[in-house]
């Protein structure tokens, strides 16, 4: 049984000085933030004066001063089984009291069309998280519908919700990973999942509210508010209190809440919601959360999450103390429904909207209906928030505002491809980059895109990690006996300590790994005839690292047809080409049959050409596109044609490097899924590393000992190609975080150790010329590299970022650069044929 928190009092001194620093608009550390949550009668009228004026200057910079908002909703209760074990939750059940484990997608549609009839225009999916993995009932209900999974069936309904009533779906399935919340992007304009609260013991100790639920273990929960953030999603979170937690504990929830909207400006709504004890629920005997507790609770909500943030409190969980709330900073009462009770809180039905109304208006409020997609996201909807699929269904209800539309029809539209847009923009640019260069050094939306530069920079860790010179002597030993074994943990000291060479030390490892390449590869240097082309420059995800990227309406932006796609194969081949490498931008906008399209358009216009396409981060957004598995997408992208995936997105494949370098890139563990699936399909692909940003050597060796455990599993490795950071125009180096590239040390080192650290699983080293020059590259083929990658034609992303080695260069120009190594240069094909 949970214990009742029995807290002692801040003291006066205490509150006064967080009421003077708040009300000064200074920014309040966590014990402060504790000690408002103490205030009581004047200080806690000072406090909530203090709230309220922050909450009225947030709503005279959006635009709507003096608004309240509601949702007008219906409860779809998909299904209540669940596979945690929430001690104060009656919402979850088992199966023997239910007519079946879910709701039929009729009965889902029959609440939403009563929904639409009466006006409503958000449909919300609330239901248990993976009930299949607990009940067999409920696995067997998917199973005899054709459903791999709950988050399958959640996506189908939206769809259907969506085509056949036109009510919007908020989406709360639970805990979900990146990859699923890629899915389900597509067929809701927003989700949510509440935090509930940071502290662990209320999860890990016997008793607590949270003990034997897997989901509510906090890490997992932060994890996927930060996932939200990475894949743009508009999303509703929030915290429970009166569970056990201290006061400390839900500042430290407050805090966790600000800081992953500041890191990723993804957090639409932040609910504040008080424990209300439930009848047949292990904690039936804690007390209520208490009315001012609350308040004071949603009073430092605003003062920490600021004027922008959007503060809701449930309006039929508060006794109709709505003037207090109003008073604490709240300006959204949460949906509210006409149609369907609270199943959650069933107990307490919803207020009417009519007195909502009335209530707001007797606190000076004007109540106005939204949408489940606020107003900041539906007016910035362009810029990735919404995919282009239901974008259409949310202009339908939305007035100019961001707001919803009284006089909008609720009904249903096609949930389907946007029309055709490509062939747009500055089409020329892979020419003009080397002549009129980029337009401006960062796209037009630099302050927002990458989230809060503050909050990124603090994820930067060291290595404090130190080497002995005895260390650097065995590692050339074994090195020069074992290569391979350096990956392994009993020789880490002296893997970090080759990373570590200079001076005498480093030249001998370059000869080692010379030595190594001259074995594997002989005396030839190889390269490919091909053309890169880069069908879209047009993306959303935020990558820090990246100025190849723009937005849709940017100078540079553009977008390529598969006509001009083919065109530019056809012209390849007839220079000479045998492959064309092919990637682009994550659009919004792309259709998802694009990808199997431009395959199919090469092949058909140049059946001999092969196509080496797709970053893994294209594939999962393709397959995530589309509904189906990653293995079924390359499956269908090798039907169409698709020969070989590059091994890019990797940039270091360690998370917590991944997630300051890029806003909403895959996580290691997908980008591993994807390229290993695609081995195992036989699509074989190269791999990559980007180092010399915020990275250090001991990422590096995780990186090597990622590729190795892959290569080990599938062999489906053709290359490792060792990547320069380039810093010119990088935003995480115009924002003062990444260090401006490599140095020519860690250049040579980072080239050999390759070399060494694959021996035996990777045949192939290259090294880049476009991001090394000429001199760097003649270095690198005598340090352990024996390809030069290939005659790229066309090279954009580099040269966005600032490169100044060129875009194309002949095969008589690569030859000259073999011949500067010393040594003879032979073409080759992809996958290291000879030609």
């Amino acid at each position: 049984m949970v214990e009742v928190n029995l807290e002692s009092q801040p003291t006066e001194a205490s509150i006064r000085r967080a009421l003077r620093r708040a009300a000064d608009g200074k920014a309040i550390d966590a014990d402060e933030a504790a000690a408002l949550l103490g205030a009581r009668g004047p200080w806690l009228d000072e406090l909530l004066g203090i709230a309220g004026n922050i909450r009225d200057a947030g709503l005279r910079e959006a635009g709507r001063p003096g608004v309240v908002t509601y949702s007008r909703k219906v409860f779809i209760p998909l299904t209540r089984l669940c596979r945690d074990r929430c001690h104060y939750c009656t919402f979850a059940t088992v199966p023997h009291r239910l007519p079946a484990a879910f709701l039929e997608r009729d009965e889902v549609l029959a609440i939403a069309r009563e929904g639409a009839a009466q006006g409503c225009k958000e449909a919300l999916f609330t239901l248990g998280d993976r009930p299949e993995e607990r009940w067999p009932a409920a696995r067997q209900w998917l199973d005899e519908r054709g459903y791999d999974s709950t988050l399958d069936y959640v996506r189908a309904c939206a769809i259907a919700v969506l085509e056949e009533t036109g009510l919007l779906p908020h989406l709360n399935p639970g805990v979900m990973s990146w990859a699923e919340m890629q899915r389900l992007k597509p067929v809701a304009p927003s989700m949510g999942m509440m935090l509930e609260t940071t502290a662990t013991r209320l999860f890990s100790e016997p008793g607590g509210p949270h003990f034997g639920s897997p989901d509510k273990d906090p890490a997992v929960r932060l994890r996927v508010l930060d996932d939200a953030g990475r894949v743009g999603i508009p999303f509703t979170t929030g915290i429970l209190i009166g569970i056990g937690e201290t006061r400390a504990e839900r500042v430290d929830s407050l805090f966790a809440m600000r800081r992953t909207a500041r890191e990723y400006g993804h957090v639409q709504e932040v609910i504040i919601q008080n424990f209300r004890a439930k009848p047949d629920t292990a904690m039936r005997g804690m007390p209520d959360a208490e009315l001012h507790e609350l308040a004071a609770t949603v009073a430092v909500g605003r003062v920490l999450m600021g004027p922008r943030a959007r503060i809701q409190a449930p309006p039929n969980l508060i006794d109709a103390e709505f003037s207090l709330l109003l008073r604490a900073g709240i300006d959204d009462w949460g949906g509210v429904s006409p149609v369907t009770p609270d199943h959650v809180n069933p107990e307490r039905p919803w207020p009417q909207i009519d007195l909502l109304r009335e209530k707001s208006a007797e606190s000076g409020f004007t109540l106005r209906e939204r949408l489940t997609i606020y107003p900041e996201f539906v007016r910035r909807a362009s810029e990735g928030w919404l995919d282009p699929r239901v974008a259409a269904h949310v202009a339908a209800l939305a007035g100019d505002d961001g707001l919803a539309r009284e006089d909008a029809v609720v009904e249903g539209r096609p949930w389907q491809e946007p029309d055709d847009v490509f062939g747009t923009g500055r089409t020329d640019l892979f020419a003009t980059i080397d002549t009129t260069g980029r337009t401006d050094d960062r796209r037009s939306d630099f302050n927002d895109v990458y989230g809060d530069w503050n909050e990124v920079a603090a994820h930067i860790k060291s290595d404090t990690g130190r080497t002995t010179p005895t260390d650097v002597l065995a590692g050339l030993k074994l090195a020069a006996e074992d290569p391979a074994a350096l990956l392994l943990p009993e020789h880490e000291d002296k893997a970090m300590a080759l990373f570590n060479a200079d001076g005498s030390a480093l030249d001998e490892l370059t000869r080692i790994a010379d030595d190594l390449r001259k074995e594997v590869n002989g005396d030839d240097i190889t390269y490919v005839v091909n053309r890169n082309i880069n069908f879209s420059n047009v993306c959303y995800v935020g990558c820090r690292f990246c100025a190849f990227a723009q937005r849709e309406k940017d100078a540079d932006a553009y977008r390529l047809s598969v006509d001009q796609v083919a065109d530019r194969a056809e012209q390849a081949w007839a220079d000479g080409a045998s492959e064309v490498c092919m990637q682009g931008g994550i659009d919004p906008k792309m259709p998802v049959t694009a990808y199997a399209d431009l395959v199919r358009a090469i092949k058909e216009r140049v059946p001999g050409m092969h196509v080496h396409a797709y970053s893994p981060m294209e594939i999962v957004t393709g397959a995530s596109k589309a509904g189906v598995p990653v293995r079924e997408w390359l499956t269908r992208l090798k039907e169409a044609g698709l020969d070989t995936i590059p091994g890019t997105a990797a940039e270091i494949l360690d998370d917590d490097v991944r997630w300051v370098l890029t806003k909403g890139k895959l996580p290691t563990a997908t980008w591993v899924e994807v390229v290993s699936t695609a081995h195992e399909v036989g699509i074989r692909s190269s791999s990559t590393m980007m180092y010399g940003h915020v990275d250090h050597p001991r990422h590096w060796l995780g990186h090597f000992r990622v590729l190795a455990g892959i290569q080990d599993k599938t062999g489906g490795f053709t290359e490792f190609v060792a990547l320069p950071f380039i810093h010119t125009n990088a935003p995480i180096y115009l924002a003062g975080i990444a260090r401006p590239g490599p140095t020519w040390r860690e250049n040579r080192v980072v080239h050999a150790m390759s070399r060494v650290l694959l021996h035996g699983r990777i045949n192939n080293i290259q090294c880049s010329w476009v991001k090394l020059g000429d001199e760097g590259t003649r270095a690198m083929l005598n340090g352990g590299c024996n390809d030069l990658g290939g005659t790229l034609m066309e090279e954009t992303i580099s040269r966005m970022a600032g490169s100044e080695h060129g875009s194309a260069r002949t095969v008589a120009e690569l030859k000259e650069l073999a011949a500067g190594a010393g040594r003879p240069a032979v073409e080759r094909t992809t996958v290291y044929g000879r030609r």
